[in-house]
């Protein structure tokens, strides 16, 4: 027998089942099993014929004269079938999968909708852009997608909540009915205002949501502010201001804060690095606690982002019940993404330990940090001497001569004091509170001199910034370069042919191709890799 065959690893004679198959339909070539295993919709008959093992389309109950007995079966079972459908309801979509937002319009305009015409959600990256940005884009993607299906980021800016309240009053004036919430340490007015504004009453007295919200979160206290109803403490400060009505306070104590939990594992970007092996089965827990005491219908739905760049981790996530999927990091080199060429051919060269942990420009004070490539860029190695400045001087005025020389030689590329002028040109358009808080505080005033650094580093890399590729930040987790490994030596390898639509389609194919490889490995059938590994072939 060849090692490209398949074989019983246990009795697989056939002798416990009914149905037949006729000799004629089976075939026994690798390939063309393969072939065969790959129609996922239709369910899949293995024979043994006289050790020889086969796989047939055909089947029926005790068949003819000369027929052979179906040893193992799987049965139809289509990568749309996967997750939780209430998910595909509420949204509108064809797969339990979520394009996840990428700050900065990494997660663009063009992206969210070139996989929102496949049917498939996908949220825009408005964290880090100024409004006449979001603004923009809003305009482009509801031109485009009607109908949706769409989302846009909201990110927690605990240093900026102006720009925070200022994404709000735009997702509201636009009708923006589906909101990503993430990096969120705690709740805040702006993301209670959101949902509580979408929320009326029906005819028998249902609360009906229109503002959808998918939290994003890491840790179990935030997933639990998510989980429960918004506290009545903001509520009440929401309608004293008029930006909600005492109905819909009184309204938003009966529905979750989110309909949607995202568990996010190690990703790019914002992280805590958690392994998703131990934070999503005690996620779930809370969610069923919570949803025992509160009855919420529909059920708060849980799923998983972080790690997910290849078909077996989005089918591991499934298997550990996650309703849904998120990507981040393998969208990025795609060509729809609001990355550079030059960042595209960096990403799609990344291996799995080619990331490492680096100052936050949005937290940069608080010490948080994210995840971003290492090959190819200097930027986490300058960054971190950042922060170590930071941590050790009152001012800019205490730096040793010779150590600010070098930033501003090797970093800055200009004087200190000619980045705090374009600093404050900056945040005057962004948020004009933060420089009058810093004019007399020269610690604050230092962290916004180096947060001029980490917010264009960011910017230089999306648009392909010459001179500065060094200074690339490039915000990518271990699951892109899982993605790569995968991918290598197919037609996804070049980053000109990867679309996000073509991603998500090769993900959840694959992942139901190897869950109906599971199932006949359940059954004693030893399956070799040439029959068992998913290779995506172009679409």
């Amino acid at each position: 027998m060849s090692a490209n065959q398949l074989r019983f690893i246990s009795d697989g004679d056939g002798t416990n089942w009914s149905w037949k198959v006729p000799p004629s339909s089976v075939v026994y070539d690798p390939s063309a099993i393969k072939e065969k295993l790959r129609v996922l919709e239709t369910p899949c008959f293995i024979v043994n014929n006289n050790g020889q093992i086969g796989v047939s389309h055909e089947a029926y109950l005790d068949g003819e004269p000369g027929d052979l007995a179906v040893a193992a079966f799987a049965p139809a079972f289509s990568s749309d079938a996967l997750g939780d459908p209430e998910f595909k309801k509420t949204y509108g979509v064809k797969y339990t999968y979520h394009g996840g937002a990428m700050a900065n319009a990494i997660a663009s305009a063009e992206l969210v909708i070139a996989m929102g015409k496949a049917g498939i959600l996908c949220s825009y990256g408005a964290g880090g852009c100024v409004a006449t940005v979001v603004e923009q884009a809003l305009q482009k993607i509801q031109r485009e997608l009607p109908n949706g299906p769409y989302a846009v980021n909201l990110i927690h800016s605990p240093n900026e909540p102006a720009l925070e309240q200022g994404n709000v009053n735009l997702f509201l004036k636009y009708g923006v009915k589906v909101v990503e919430a993430s990096a969120f340490l705690g709740l805040t007015p702006q993301v209670v205002q959101y949902r509580a504004a979408g929320l009326s009453q029906g005819p028998n007295g249902q609360v009906i949501i229109d503002n959808k919200v998918i939290a994003k979160i890491s840790r179990t206290e935030t997933a639990q502010r998510f989980m429960e109803p918004a506290p009545l403490k903001i509520l009440n400060g929401l309608v004293e201001k008029g930006l909600i009505t005492a109905l819909q306070a009184e309204l938003a104590q009966k529905v979750p804060l989110a309909d949607d939990i995202t568990v996010e594992a190690d990703s790019g970007g914002h992280t805590d690095n958690r392994p998703l092996v131990a934070l999503l089965p005690a996620i779930l827990a809370l969610r069923d606690e919570i949803q025992e005491k509160y009855q919420f219908d529909p059920p708060l739905r849980v799923g998983v982002g972080g790690g997910i760049g290849t078909p077996n981790a989005a089918l591991a996530a499934y298997a550990m019940g996650a309703a849904f999927v998120v990507t981040g990091s393998i969208n990025q080199p795609c060509i729809e993404s609001g990355s550079s060429d030059q960042v595209r051919e960096m990403l799609v060269k990344a291996e799995m330990a080619d990331v490492i942990m680096a100052p936050a420009a949005d937290m940069f004070e608080m010490g948080v940090k994210l995840q971003v490539l290492k090959r190819g860029t200097l930027f986490a190695m300058r960054a971190q001497k950042l922060y170590d400045i930071y941590l050790e001087y009152n001012s800019i005025d205490e730096i040793p001569s010779d150590e600010r020389e070098k930033l501003e030689k090797q970093v800055f590329r200009q004087p200190l004091e000619d980045i705090w002028a374009g600093t404050i040109k900056f945040f005057e358009e962004r948020d004009p509170a933060l420089i009058a808080k810093a004019k007399d505080n020269p610690k604050r005033k230092m962290a916004l001199i180096f947060r001029w650094y980490l917010g264009l580093s960011s910017r230089w890399a999306n648009t392909g910034e010459k001179g500065r590729e060094m200074d690339y930040q490039i915000w990518a987790g271990p699951s892109l370069g899982a993605f790569n490994a995968w991918v290598k030596g197919t037609y996804l390898e070049p980053f000109k042919n990867r679309r996000g639509a073509d991603v998500a389609y090769h993900i959840m194919e694959g992942a139901a191709y190897l869950q109906r490889i599971h199932t006949l490995r359940m059954q004693g059938l030893a399956i070799p890799p040439v029959i068992a590994n998913y290779v995506p072939a172009e679409l």
